[in-house]
């Protein structure tokens, strides 16, 4: 007897699971329940489309109900929500629109109608936090996750002009929004209620985030929260009492699993709050499967169960709930939570776990930042790339690494989510044999370098500390001496108050002027020269010296220094 598979939830997971099953089995009956009006759509592409980055609607849509039928013989049943699963009977209960029919025994209201299943699969993501902020419903506020999100925004953008935009929320849709509302000509400010932006990436790059932003014209306002909208005044007022100009509000605030039919079937839930699944994608139903952002899984570094709501893990898990729903035993292993973005002329990406990530699941971390053209610098073109290598102090395993820049973003992420695969350690960075000519790359990549300053300090041959412990240090009471080895001209233009410049060029003949009896912290723009100083002083007999990761550059993104500039 053919398998009957039925799937909740289309677009990511469901589709991708849908199109598996097919392939596997050409006797299965498939069919899709989607609560919305399309099957599947590239969610990840509205914010371009309001943008006009994307010209046609239509390229949004990548399949159509009509299309599943014709090329996979799959049945999807579209605005048709399922309300109920009958565990012990093994049946769905579905609400349809309109008077569709399923072939299946009606209970119930006439729009109802039971369809049995073999196997079921989940996959029925997420919904954005709208949170309780008072003017929320007014019909200038929005969200943005489907199609028709999208069509009210462009709708209202092209009826009603409004002029400013304020966007709550600093995250992934927040900031691609952002740059869409800029593009659009709108006057637009950033409200992130945590002290950074990007919140899951370290704070120096949460700061450069924001400054990227500014200097395209968007207001970035952190530690503050929307307190309310005033629709008829067209202002939103914030915690901190101020106003801001919003002809339209758009919330980007978080994801929260769509939970009501698991819960009701009696489902376990996980302690990240996401349904729980096995490494088979199983949850404590045998016969139930699930995918995508509803699910929690197992953070590969961390162990931690965790939920990672991306299109990646989304479409890998619905390959996998099909092929193990029909039979197979494929494993999951777990998401790294690799993700990358663009901030107008600029990429950010990051993949395993960031630096305070690290520290709150128990590790010894270290990190090594480096600022390096990312290719040479000889050649036309080179862009500054900032690239963090976050690793385990006690055997210099990889554990995360974040990224900058204009160019050349991605192609390190990747390179780095590959080894936290392969759980590889700074010395194995190293030696990466990674593709070099002078338009790509320089002849030791940028990965190669930041994990030999990662490896320098591991063997305490240059120790490191970042901005944020060099501040730590500044405020204690035995405060380190500063010393500053860029060029007279650079420590001029801005450095840290109180703090000794001597160029690196000059220390070896200027050493009698670095005190003894101190705690020596070397700081210059990237690292590079600092680098190249500490092992002068080491190399006079001067032992207590640490190294700024990432120098200068790093002490700004991460603020907070009592910073001057010379006369």
């Amino acid at each position: 007897m053919a398998t009957r598979l039925v799937i909740v939830g289309g677009v990511a997971g469901g589709a991708t699971a849908a199109a598996r099953a097919r392939r596997l089995s050409e006797d299965a009956e498939i069919t899709i329940i989607e609560r919305g009006p399309y099957v599947s759509f590239a969610n990840c592409g509205l914010p371009y489309f309001i943008a006009g980055a994307i010209a046609k609607r239509s390229k949004l849509l990548l399949q159509t109900p009509e299309g599943f039928d014709s090329r996979y013989g799959v049945k999807v049943l579209l605005r048709s929500e399922a309300v109920e699963i009958d565990r012990a009977g093994k049946r769905v209960k579905v609400r349809m629109a309109g008077d569709r029919a399923l072939g299946g025994q009606a209970d119930g209201p006439a729009d109802d109608a039971w369809l049995d299943y073999d196997k079921l699969i989940l996959a029925q993501g997420g919904n954005p936090v709208m949170p309780p902020v008072e003017g929320a419903g007014s019909p200038n506020v929005f969200k943005l996750w489907t199609i028709p999100d999208m069509d009210r925004i462009v709708k209202y953008l092209d009826e009603e002009k409004p002029q400013s935009a304020v966007i709550a929320g600093g995250g992934f849709i927040g900031l691609e929004m952002a740059e869409a509302f800029r593009e659009r000509g709108l006057s637009t400010t950033v409200v992130e209620m945590m002290p950074r932006l990007m919140p899951a990436m370290d704070p120096e790059f949460g700061s450069m985030i924001a400054s990227r932003l500014e200097s395209h014209g968007v207001a970035v306002r952190t530690g503050v929260a929307l307190k309310t909208v005033h629709a008829g005044e067209r202002e939103v007022e914030l915690s901190d009492g101020s106003r801001v100009p919003a002809g339209v509000v758009l919330f980007s605030v978080g994801v929260r699993p769509e939970l009501s039919l698991a819960t009701s079937a009696g489902l376990s839930i996980g302690s990240s709050g996401g349904l729980l699944v096995d490494e088979r994608l199983q949850t404590s139903d045998p016969d139930i499967f699930a995918a995508g952002d509803m699910v929690e899984v197992v953070q590969r570094v961390s162990g931690k169960r965790v939920r990672v709501p991306l299109a990646g893990p989304a479409n890998r898990q619905g390959r996998i709930a099909a092929s193990n729903a029909l039979g197979q035993n494929m494993r999951y292993a777990g998401a790294l939570g690799t993700s990358v973005f663009k901030a107008f002329d600029a990429t950010v990406a990051s993949t395993g776990l960031s630096e305070t990530a690290a520290r709150e699941a128990g590790f010894q971390v270290g990190s090594a930042t480096v600022h390096k053209d990312h290719h040479s610098a000889y050649y036309p073109g080179a862009k500054e790339l900032s690239l963090k290598l976050v690793y385990d102090r006690r055997d210099g395993r990889l554990l995360g690494a974040q990224a900058f820049g204009e160019e050349g973003v991605e192609k390190r992420i990747d390179v780095a989510a590959t080894a936290l695969l392969g759980q590889l350690h700074l010395a194995d960075l190293t030696e990466l044999d990674l593709a070099y000519a002078p338009p790509y790359s320089s002849a030791n990549d940028p990965i190669n370098v930041a994990a030999m300053v990662g490896m320098n300090d591991l063997e305490g041959y240059s120790p490191l500390e970042t901005a944020a412990e060099l501040k730590s240090a500044l405020n204690s009471d035995s405060p380190p001496l500063v010393l500053d080895v860029r060029n007279r001209n650079e420590y001029d233009e801005r450095h840290i108050a109180g703090s000794l410049n001597i160029p690196v060029d000059e220390l070896r003949f200027s050493l009698d002027e670095v005190p003894r009896d101190r705690a020596v912290h070397v700081l210059d723009r990237t690292g590079f020269r600092g680098h190249l100083a500490l092992r002068i002083l080491n190399g006079s007999g001067i032992a207590k010296v640490m190294n700024v990761s990432g120098g200068f550059l790093s002490v700004e993104a991460e603020g907070g220094f009592p910073i001057e500039a010379g006369e």
